[in-house]
């Protein structure tokens, strides 16, 4: 959902939604023109709904990135985020990409296709904080290489690459994200998000903001996935139930109502009760604040 218009602020919406019963359990607003920062700050809020220790966050690839991962790992959040595709420009060139070159940790240097060393020379700060390690090739090496043309440039007189200073993290995080499970689960995304933006756009006809500047559109965004969450628990529990389940809330006492819901719609269901409390009384009254 984004609201744009010539000159102007564009907002994106960013929601993070359930499998089982397709609830957006958090859901903020951002002004960024791409997703690459959200990742940890939406996975935090879906951490703070859903305490399971089973918890995996999935997100498309325009999510990723090697700093957002990071403090996703060192918060202790699995998430399952594809990598963007690099190098097909190289390939298509008869170029090498660097997955030819093979780090090792010993040296600290990258071994090139003709086994020859490419050292680190310096580290430099990148953007969101990053700590890149620089490397060059022998220009020697390079000028009696006889594979020179598959991998230097016509100006270029040796090969230059970097390495993220947790680079290794990341090698092992990716390496993950190809195996079986990882991609069985991966698979499920597109069904999961796209449910409540389908449904936001075709039955409540919402795809934009109307109102503007930041707070604005943040209290509108609330209503919108609230109102989302509300006909979802509707369409759960039916009306009967829902008014039980508010008389229970109001007494604080949701032993019974919990136990008939479970009988309603399954007893694997139960935290049902728990997800409504939560984001519609604390979450999303946050964001109407």
């Amino acid at each position: 959902m984004v609201k744009s218009a010539h000159n102007l602020m564009a907002y994106n919406s960013q929601i993070c939604v359930d499998d089982k019963f397709k609830f957006i359990v958090a859901t903020d607003v951002t002004s960024q023109g791409t997703d690459k920062q959200e990742l940890h700050k939406m996975a935090l809020q879906t951490k703070e709904v859903i305490t399971s220790p089973d918890l995996v966050i999935l997100a498309d690839k325009g999510y990723y990135s090697a700093a957002e991962i990071k403090k996703c790992v060192d918060d202790g959040i699995k998430t399952l985020v594809l990598a963007i595709r690099t190098g097909q420009e190289l390939v298509n060139k008869g170029k090498f990409t660097k997955d030819k070159f093979i780090y090792d940790k010993e040296q600290d240097a990258y071994i090139c296709p003709n086994n020859k060393l490419v050292s680190r020379t310096k580290s430099i700060n990148k953007s969101y904080a990053r700590i890149m390690h620089m490397y060059r090739s022998s220009q020697s090496d390079c000028n009696a290489c006889p594979i020179k043309d598959n991998c230097l440039g016509e100006k270029t007189k040796q090969k230059q690459t970097q390495r993220w200073e947790h680079q290794e993290l990341l090698d092992t995080y990716n390496k993950n994200m190809k195996t079986p499970e990882a991609k069985a689960l991966y698979k499920k995304r597109g069904s999961i998000v796209e449910h409540p933006f389908g449904t936001i756009k075709r039955n409540l006809g919402w795809d934009h903001f109307l109102v503007r500047s930041k707070k604005k559109v943040q209290g509108e965004n609330a209503l919108i996935m609230f109102t989302y969450n509300f006909k979802r628990l509707l369409n759960l529990i039916g009306i009967a139930l829902f008014k039980k389940l508010l008389i229970a809330i109001k007494d604080g006492d949701l032993t019974n109502i919990r136990e008939e819901i479970a009988l309603y719609i399954a007893s694997s269901r139960l935290y049902i009760v728990d997800f409504f409390q939560y984001i519609f009384m604390v979450q999303f009254s946050k964001k109407l604040a």
